[in-house]
């Protein structure tokens, strides 16, 4: 597969999707503590926006054996490639994909599913500060940013976001990490080396770091926990913090000032290293990357501040 060939091109994030124990539960857990606004809430169902978008969070109901935790990301096409072209694109480039009708579902070479939507036909374009509300909170995200799963497959992974949905590469962290962007954003995808592929957290844009304040403390209130931060990315620049979700095994990101990439950039290559990480301080602990009862606790309890090492992993 050629990179120059590809005709599929991507406008952005369109929603992630999670699995839920109780999705009465989680839509308004979701809706308080990130700002988000619940659109549609059914026993199986609920859809949460950012802003003025229809929504960028969709949360199921787990089935019988189902996971909790990452379902799918969807990614809205360009204006300029229709659904068709994006389905003649699949045939002549990759086998494991499904034809849904009004979208199509692709998986990477660890399985992860993604569905391609078509671009979304907006009847007010207008930037949200032009705009008037008389239901959108005032804490709030402006967007759904990006998604970062780890992966023990960098190089196919990679390949495939590069090769079959025509991603862009942004940066590289050594041999440990890539950063792929579909806009002028410096990313939408991350993708970090790893013994075995799980999905890592959805990260939202908020306006400042003085939101990022507020919604802090709010999250505090609500007995959570940064499981990182606050932190200065070198790459991509961005100043965040993660937050450990236990219903699901995932974190979430908060972040503002991510770094717009100039027309044509060509990827970085960063030295894997703290201050590439974290310029502020340091590297994120052992538990940022584990889901197991062991990791939340030793972040709950701050057990690594206090000299107790995090036990290997079970099994």
């Amino acid at each position: 597969m050629a990179r120059e060939t590809s005709v599929i091109r991507l406008r952005k994030i369109d929603h992630v999707c999670l699995r839920v124990g109780d999705v009465a539960e989680a839509a308004p857990r979701y809706a308080i503590q990130f700002g988000l606004t619940i659109r549609d809430l059914a026993s199986d169902r609920a859809t949460l926006a950012c802003d003025y978008e229809p929504y960028s969070l969709e949360l199921v109901a787990a089935g019988p054996g189902e996971e909790l935790g990452f379902a799918h990301c969807a990614w809205q096409l360009r204006r300029s490639v229709p659904l068709e072209a994006a389905r003649d694109w699949l045939k002549s480039t990759w086998e494991s994909w499904d034809d849904r009708g009004d979208h199509l579902v692709v998986a990477d070479p660890e399985g992860v599913e993604h569905h391609l939507v078509p671009y979304l036909h907006e009847d007010d374009r207008r930037p949200a500060v032009a705009r008037r509300t008389s239901d959108l909170p005032a804490l709030r995200p402006r967007k759904l940013g990006h998604i970062n799963r780890l992966t023990a497959d960098m190089e196919g992974v990679t390949r495939f976001h590069a090769d079959v949905l025509g991603m862009e590469i942004s940066d590289y962290l050594e041999d440990a990490g890539t950063w792929l962007h579909v806009s002028s954003e410096h990313h939408q995808m991350a993708l970090v080396s790893s013994a075995a592929p799980h999905f890592h957290h959805i990260a939202f844009d908020y306006v400042d770091f003085g939101a990022l304040r507020s919604l802090f403390d709010n999250l505090a209130s609500h007995g959570r926990w940064l499981s990182w931060g606050p932190v200065r990315h070198g790459i991509a620049q961005n100043m965040c913090g993660y937050v450990r979700i236990t219903e699901e095994p995932l974190h979430v990101e908060c972040y503002c000032d991510m770094e717009q990439l100039e027309p044509e950039h060509e990827p970085r290559t960063f030295p894997d290293d703290r201050f590439s990480s974290n310029t502020w301080g340091p590297l994120p602990p052992r538990s940022y990357f584990r889901f197991d009862a062991a990791a939340i606790e030793s972040e709950r309890e701050s057990l690594e501040t206090r000299g107790i090492p995090l036990p290997p992993v079970s099994g």
